[in-house]
């Protein structure tokens, strides 16, 4: 699988799973977390869902003009979703405030993305 394809893939199940943790939080969670807890989670949604469109964007770049710039950040919103949001759903999840801890690293990751996306653009 080329790489465009496989930003644009990861970018349409980032949305798909956006959803469906949103609507898990909404109708689900609700009730069975700390408002704080879901207030965290749904955090990580909104973060995912950003992150995913901005997956499915450097997918479509690639396939215009494949860049070494762009896979990077194609990797690095992939693993920011994957650290900040997912250390949040874990947080909410299983109550573990220390996997908080994970969340900047998600962060770092994704102004890399942004970072290396300006870059390319600037020097282009």
């Amino acid at each position: 699988m080329n790489d465009a394809r496989l930003f644009l893939a990861i970018g349409a199940a980032g949305g798909f799973f956006t959803v469906l943790l949103g609507a898990f939080a909404a109708h689900g969670l609700r009730d069975l977390i700390s408002p704080g807890l879901l207030e965290a989670f749904q955090t990580g949604v909104r973060y995912q869902a950003i992150h995913s469109l901005a997956l499915l964007a450097v997918g479509l770049l690639i396939d215009r003009a494949p860049h070494a710039l762009l896979r990077w950040a194609g990797w690095a919103f992939a693993t920011g979703i994957l650290l900040f949001s997912g250390s949040l759903y874990m947080m909410a999840a299983i109550d573990i405030r220390w996997l908080g801890m994970i969340t900047p690293l998600g962060g770092m990751a994704f102004l890399l993305g942004w970072g290396l996306l300006c870059w390319h653009y600037l020097r282009a």
